[in-house]
């Protein structure tokens, strides 16, 4: 699915890395847009495709094992597939920037956190040293690190988790990107770093208007975030709606698996503690996928017929499109 006057547009994505082992389709025909001023979420668990997708988008493919063997990314209609990695270099930090999944591995240990954040700004705004080091504790002020002027002269092993990942944002937002792509941005943080994190990326995105993809595996934590959702497995997607159709609605097995999963505050039985539902199996060898729908070896609701036939998005209306040959009926409560 596309919209022409979307800001980005991802059509027909395939990435393939190519090894000793054989082909593994870790994206495979991923289709999906994203608006002005959106919060777009990607989930699914580990391996289904997410970070790929969005390494797609920046050009950063793990190579030569991992190559885009076809599709378009549309940034304001401009193909960033055609683009040099020389112009590369000048969208990465400026148009789209990436928060990604470990802050203390993202980050140089070799050079103060200011100093890191001065560096993007002065090799994509062009200002003086003076300017970008003014900025770059401006915006350290601006995701409410405490004594700024002080923690910019830190170095990333002085910072705590919750501290580095808020570099991060602020390194991300430091040229005020049109799109910004956060990856698991609070796995490894606890539960009260985690809310005060997202609370701090929406109000950014207020104050700055920038789109973001939020990639996690949690479908809890895109709950009060997103507008829409993409849930993904095997490289593939395999629904995709607004939060409230996807929350009040699910249509894919997996996706109503997912949201079983998620804990829920008094659940109780008469014997205690209501126990989560897990998703029986395990994530699927890329390299060995099962003809067929991919998740018909895990689904309770599989037929003779998901074992070999290739499942098609279906659009079930509003915009809500599901991988499902029961995609026409209604989720399950």
């Amino acid at each position: 699915m596309d919209h022409d006057d979307a800001l980005l547009n991802v059509r027909d994505l395939k990435t393939y890395f190519h090894t000793l082992d054989g082909t593994a389709k870790a994206v495979d025909d991923v289709s999906f847009y994203l608006d002005k001023g959106e919060t777009l979420a990607i989930v699914g668990e580990s391996g289904c495709g997410k970070s790929i997708t969005a390494l797609s988008i920046m050009g950063l493919v793990p190579q030569p094992a991992g190559k885009i063997v076809n599709g378009q990314i549309y940034l304001n209609n401009d193909n960033l597939l055609e683009y040099p990695e020389r112009k590369m270099q000048d969208i990465r930090g400026d148009k789209i920037a990436m928060i990604f999944q470990e802050p203390m591995t993202s980050l140089n240990p070799l050079m103060t956190v200011g100093s890191q954040i001065s560096e993007m700004i002065q090799r994509h705004r062009g200002v003086s040293k003076k300017e970008s080091w003014e900025r770059s504790v401006s915006m350290l002020e601006k995701v409410q690190i405490p004594s700024p002027g002080k923690r910019a002269r830190d170095y990333p092993h002085l910072l705590s988790g919750g501290m580095r990942q808020r570099v991060m944002i602020a390194m991300a937002l430091s040229c005020n990107p049109q799109v910004l792509i956060a990856d698991e941005p609070t796995t490894a943080l606890d539960v009260t770093i985690q809310a005060q994190i997202l609370d701090l990326m929406l109000r950014l995105k207020q104050d700055y208007n920038t789109s973001i993809i939020m990639i996690t595996h949690d479908l809890g934590v895109v709950a009060e975030v997103a507008q829409r959702i993409i849930v993904m497995y095997a490289g593939k997607i395999i629904e995709e709606g607004n939060v409230f159709s996807i929350f009040e609605d699910p249509r894919h097995p997996y996706t109503k698996a997912l949201l079983k999963s998620i804990p829920k505050f008094g659940n109780r039985t008469e014997h205690g503690r209501e126990p989560l539902q897990e998703i029986t199996g395990i994530v699927p060898n890329l390299y060995t996928l099962a003809s067929g729908c991919s998740f018909h070896p895990r689904c309770k609701e599989a037929m003779d017929i998901c074992k070999l036939k290739e499942i098609q998005l279906t659009d079930v209306g509003d915009g809500h499109r599901v991988r499902c040959l029961l995609c026409d009926q209604k989720g399950e409560k």
